[in-house]
């Protein structure tokens, strides 16, 4: 099957990197946890509309594209339930009382009221509303990793590996990724699980992660592994 960044590439860039050795993947642990980031109204809208009119309400809304991405993130949360596995969901606020406009991107774009600490844009969308248990991290910053206690969670867990999805694919996904693979935890990035304002931008940072950092696969592999795992004890 065609990755979706070949047509990106040319032949050269794709030939080099598989040359040089880039792109193995390391596969699964044996005590994954599920990272859900970001995937609140604010970068969703309220519905599945295009971006043009999304972003009317949700300046940082990917529009229709992220509603896509709900459906397949939904059956992999099912699965992590049902197999036992920890669920971390991350937000991002504005701050209400404060006059910082460095919150995740440049500029001010976090200061918009629909944005702020507490406001329905911060919220999980309800198709993947958190159950008992399961921790929502608030983060200013693009990472999962970057002043929250998720490392500490997932040392607690004894998790081995993550399994990141959520929005966007060139922004939040890319650091925590990052973050992850610098921790030493393997990465599992579910292609269809994750979602982006800009195509271009998220097939080639699809592309950059696969090479670098995680493994890019299906959702559906992912899934079959799941469901292959022992309980955690």
């Amino acid at each position: 099957m065609t990755a979706i960044w070949e047509k990106y590439l040319d032949e050269r860039d794709l030939k080099n990197y598989s040359t040089s050795g880039f792109g193995k993947n390391y596969g699964i642990g044996k005590n994954p946890a599920l990272i859900i980031v970001d995937v609140t109204y604010g970068f969703t809208g309220e519905e599945a509309e295009p971006i043009e009119e999304s972003i009317k309400k949700y300046p940082a809304s990917c529009g229709a594209v992220s509603w896509e991405s709900i459906k397949y993130i939904q059956r992999l949360l099912n699965t992590a339930r049902d197999s036992g596995i920890p669920v971390y969901y991350t937000i991002i606020e504005g701050n209400k009382n404060s006059s910082n406009e460095r919150v995740a991107v440049k500029g001010n774009l976090f200061s918009h009221p629909s944005l702020l600490e507490g406001e329905k844009g911060t919220w999980v969308v309800d198709e993947l509303k958190p159950a008992p248990g399961e921790i929502v991290l608030s983060k200013k910053k693009p990472s999962a990793f970057f002043g929250t206690p998720l490392v500490t969670h997932l040392m607690a867990e004894k998790v081995d590996s993550v399994i990141v999805t959520g929005c966007t694919t060139s922004g939040c996904i890319r650091s925590t990724v990052v973050d992850a693979f610098s921790y030493n935890y393997k990465v599992i990035v579910p292609e269809e699980c994750v979602f982006d304002r800009s195509i271009t931008s998220h097939a080639i940072n699809l592309f950059d992660m696969q090479q670098k950092y995680a493994d890019v696969v299906k959702t559906e592999e992912v899934i079959e592994k799941l469901k292959r795992l022992s309980p955690i004890i």
